[in-house]
């Protein structure tokens, strides 16, 4: 079994997620969320336009288009993944939504996930991702992605196989907000 970036996300939002969805086998149906079916519609368009399209204001030289990479722990399928000048990659990813000069934690853990895949599969260093925010022209973010951030994400793939294979019960966030908008709150013993 392997995890995506989807369920470490949802893991830093609750750790329960993963407990409800994998150990008590309890789908969240997310497919029904217009946002996820909007992003799905997005990636697919936006991977019909751009395959001639080559980044080379940021330094690409060339690129692969929707690149489903796994390892032991995680898969996952970049929209693209881009050999830079300098020899290393990164991975970009398209994002329906509006640039509001800050970037969301979700986006950055996405990224770092895809970084490490990267690393393992294409064998070469990965020090940044990119962000493509559709509904703002799609404009281009830069986000610098360390060591300690793919340690981290790796970490949070290792206590996900934890939960799961101890039928182990966590603690749920100490963001009692986060409980408002979560699909298994009607179930969750607080």
């Amino acid at each position: 079994m392997t995890i995506t970036p989807s369920h470490i996300i949802e893991y830093l939002f609750c750790p329960r997620y993963t407990y409800f969805e994998y150990v008590l086998a309890i789908p969240q149906h997310e497919e029904k969320y217009y946002k996820v079916r909007k992003g799905r519609m997005i990636h697919d368009a936006k991977t019909e336009q751009n395959k001639e399209y080559l980044r080379k204001r940021i330094g690409a030289k060339e690129k692969y288009m929707k690149q489903y990479l796994t390892n032991d722990l995680l898969r996952g399928e970049v929209d693209e993944v881009l050999l830079l000048e300098d020899n290393t990659m990164t991975p970009l990813d398209y994002k329906f939504a509006y640039y509001d000069n800050k970037i969301y934690e979700t986006y950055k853990t996405q990224l770092y996930c895809y970084a490490w895949l990267i690393e393992d599969n294409f064998d070469k260093p990965v020090n940044k991702g990119y962000l493509v925010y559709t509904r703002s022209r799609n404009k281009l973010v830069e986000i610098p992605i360390f060591d300690k951030d793919k340690k981290y994400v790796k970490k949070c793939a290792n206590e996900i196989f934890e939960i799961i294979q101890k039928n182990f019960f966590p603690k749920a966030t100490k963001y009692k907000k986060r409980c408002v908008t979560c699909t298994y709150k009607n179930i969750c013993v607080k």
